[in-house]
């Protein structure tokens, strides 16, 4: 092997890796994929606006960590992080990030702002409608520059009047009207460079030989109406007034146009594995039954209809998952990348060991805390009994934000050294 097809190489062993893990094969050695999040700041020395700021320093942040970590997959960095300048012209609502309502030293993440971004007596709007309540209530809701969205025509009156509705175009020469259209071209203006460097960032990363861990991300539906619009209270407040408009809302907005556009955007990667962080569906946030009521059913066609696309679903179980992994056990078998946080994965490997590739579990309190003797002991024993017999990836038990980068590197090498098959 030369040194020339080296890169190549690598990135073919570092797939084969983690592709035969997601099969349940036994790879050569257990692959090692954290899910690194806003870590290539803190690991690089950036403040948390120089991230959400400058591109081209955030993408070299994340190039050096992960080429001084060496995982085999590696997180993908536009995944965590949005450009705040867009953020700013679009005078978004719906977060807080640094340098825009978080201190530099209070992290190096976004804050979400917990809202009821749809009110409770609204949900026939968004059913009858969504394309336009979307346009007309929820975008000038979250962007305040977008305010001015209000006052547009709506996009079933445009079609209905036919050629009448040019009449409906004095609504567009409306100053505050072009100024919020303004502000959207100009957002957009910014939100390029980040695109256009996460593309050469894609680039330089496989000419050193690392493969991307994930394509795109996508959600449960409950999850979506949660996150998006309703808010946590909102959304458990519907579950027992409101619960049938709740369930036809997880289905008829999310299918089929939210998942198609999730399945385009992975195919357009190139990557097939999609990331679906799981946010209400644990274990202390609804009982069994809501779980089989409301959150289930929507995620399980979520997890069904990826695989059916010939996609991999990479569910990241937040929080405790305990009394749940019985669900799991009938989906397709090979298919799947199950990250866990907090649920015993060891119950894990029992329950679904012949069915998922497991993922996940070391504590976060170690990766900041711990003493090198600590994190090895833990590797070890989640190598010997999870990734006995293969379908396992080493991975946190959640993003490293706050881990201690030295740690992270005991980690990291400990892994490669005795996750070795023999």
């Amino acid at each position: 092997m030369t040194m020339q097809n080296e890169p190549e190489e690598l990135y073919r062993e570092r797939l084969k890796r983690c592709e035969d893990a997601i099969e349940l094969k036994i790879p050569d050695r257990v692959p090692f994929f954290p899910m690194t999040h806003y870590f290539a700041a803190k690991y690089a020395g950036l403040k948390g606006e120089e991230a959400f700021y400058d591109s081209e320093k955030w993408f070299a942040a994340n190039i050096k960590m992960n080429v001084e970590l060496a995982p085999d997959c590696y997180f993908p960095p536009l995944h965590s992080l949005y450009p705040g300048k867009a953020l700013e012209i679009l005078k978004c609502r719906q977060i807080k990030w640094p340098g825009h309502g978080v201190p530099d030293d209070a992290g190096y993440g976004y804050q979400y702002v917990e809202g009821e971004y749809m009110r409770a007596e609204e949900y026939d709007s968004l059913l009858n409608d969504p394309l336009d309540f979307i346009i007309r209530v929820y975008l000038p809701r979250i962007f305040e520059s977008l305010e001015p969205f209000r006052q547009l025509p709506s996009i079933k009156d445009l079609f209905i009047q036919g050629y009448k509705g040019s009449l409906s175009s004095a609504f567009f020469a409306k100053p505050e009207i072009t100024e919020a259209f303004g502000s959207v071209y100009r957002a957009g203006l910014e939100a390029g460079k980040f695109v256009e460097g996460a593309a050469q960032f894609h680039e330089e990363m496989a000419a050193l030989g690392f493969p991307p861990g994930m394509g795109t991300a996508m959600y449960a539906p409950f999850d979506h109406i949660s996150d998006m619009l309703r808010g946590m209270r909102g959304v458990m407040l519907d579950m027992y007034r409101q619960p049938d408009r709740l369930r036809k809302a997880t289905e008829k907005i999310y299918f089929p146009s939210i998942f198609e556009a999730g399945v385009e955007r992975a195919r357009q990667s190139g990557c097939p594995r999609v990331f679906i962080p799981l946010h209400r569906g644990g274990d202390p946030f609804m009982s069994l039954k809501q779980f089989e009521t409301f959150y289930w059913p929507g995620l399980k066609r979520v997890i069904l209809g990826l695989i059916d696309e010939g996609l991999t679903p990479c569910p990241f179980f937040e929080g405790k998952f305990d009394t749940r992994l019985e669900y799991l056990i009938d989906l397709p078998k090979g298919k799947i990348l199950a990250f866990f946080d907090s649920t015993d994965i060891f119950r894990a490997k029992e329950v679904l060991g012949d069915t998922m590739c497991l993922a996940g579990n070391i504590p976060l309190s170690l990766l900041k805390t711990g003493s090198r003797e600590q994190i090895e002991e833990y590797s070890r024993k989640l190598i010997d009994k999870v990734g006995r017999g293969g379908g396992f990836i080493m991975s946190a038990s959640a993003v490293l934000d706050d881990a201690e980068p030295e740690l992270v590197k005991i980690w990291a090498d400990f892994t490669r050294e005795y996750g070795v098959y023999k």
